[in-house]
């Protein structure tokens, strides 16, 4: 093996199948770890063999590389990096089973390593998902240039409906709200665009947004609640299946979550607790569907999101960082 970096008696070397097993012993201990802070997490990847099938298909991905620390023959870590789509920049994902060591500190040695890599390649754009019940790791990553990007949270569903502020009402959306729904829909990625979350992705138009809206609006997946004051529609939310979330992965999505998928108010109705009641209407809704737990995720710098849903009591589980290469 080719020899790449030294730190004290380890050497890290170009992760390799042999690996594999060593790695995903270390992974399913990161996630017991995890999950005696965090019990809602999914108890399968405890298993070493749950853990070694998410790495096994990691490392089974188009250019992915990595690599790992030995010492005295005897695996200490290892970090796994994959590229997304093109929409994402020059990038490299670190997933969050692409990554287990013995000390926070050896990850920042591994990521020097591999990083050498991925830059010389003109993947410049890197994102490391990392578990956020432990300190540590998430500084050594901060350490390391990393910014706080992405928040994962998880709670349990309530087991009341929500009580909601006088003149206001929830319910179940109808066909006839198409019209406010696309606006209320539209007033999230608008805020977005702004200070301080400076979203890059495009805005749909608000014909485009009506057409979604018609064509998915009795998919049985999703149910979709309105914040209602005299006839007029302020806000919307949806919860459905965690399994329909494409952010939500890996060791990252609890078994039979319920997700909190979508939630927003229109400017002129916030501050009025319209936002609290919707969420507690998906979080009621979880709860009569049976699932154990309820998951959602939010950028960091939406100012409002980041604030209403540690409020409603969700609990980081995993944050996504980044860093550019610039």
């Amino acid at each position: 093996m080719t020899r790449l970096a030294t730190r004290a008696t380890s050497r890290i070397v170009p992760l390799a199948e042999l690996h594999l097993d060593d790695a995903a012993a270390l992974l399913a201990a990161r996630h017991r770890a995890q999950r005696r802070v965090e019990p809602g997490l999914d108890p399968r990847y405890d298993e070493q063999a749950a853990a070694r099938r998410e790495l096994a298909e990691l490392f089974g991905r188009e250019d992915a590389s990595g690599v790992a620390a030995l010492r005295d023959g005897e695996l200490e870590g290892y970090m796994l990096g994959t590229p997304l789509d093109a929409s994402w920049g020059p990038n490299v994902w670190i997933e969050p089973a692409g990554h287990a060591a013995t000390s926070p500190e050896l990850v920042r040695d591994l990521y020097a390593a591999a990083a050498a890599g991925w830059v010389e390649q003109g993947r410049t754009s890197h994102y490391a998902t990392v578990p956020a019940t432990d300190p540590e790791l998430v500084d050594a990553w901060f350490r390391l240039g990393f910014g706080h990007q992405h928040v994962h949270a998880i709670r349990e569903p309530l087991d009341r409906a929500p009580v909601a502020p006088d003149g206001i009402a929830v319910r179940r959306a109808r066909r006839d709200d198409i019209a406010m729904l696309a606006r209320v829909d539209l007033a999230l990625p608008e805020h977005q665009v702004r200070s301080p979350v400076f979203s890059l992705l495009p805005l749909p138009s608000y014909e485009e947004t009506v057409a979604e809206w018609t064509d998915d609006f009795d998919d049985p997946r999703f149910a979709t609640f309105v914040a209602d004051r005299d006839g007029e529609v302020l806000g919307a939310a949806i919860g459905c299946p965690i399994e329909v979330s494409s952010t939500h992965r890996s060791l990252a999505l609890p078994s039979g979550a319920g997700f909190l998928g979508f939630a927003s108010v229109l400017p002129e109705h916030r501050g009025v607790g319209a936002g609290r009641l919707l969420g507690e209407a998906v979080l009621a809704w979880a709860g009569e569907a049976g699932h154990p737990t309820v998951v959602t995720d939010w950028r960091m710098t939406n100012l409002l999101s980041s604030r209403a849903w540690p409020r409603l009591g969700f609990r980081p589980t995993f944050y996504r960082l980044f860093r550019a290469i610039a």
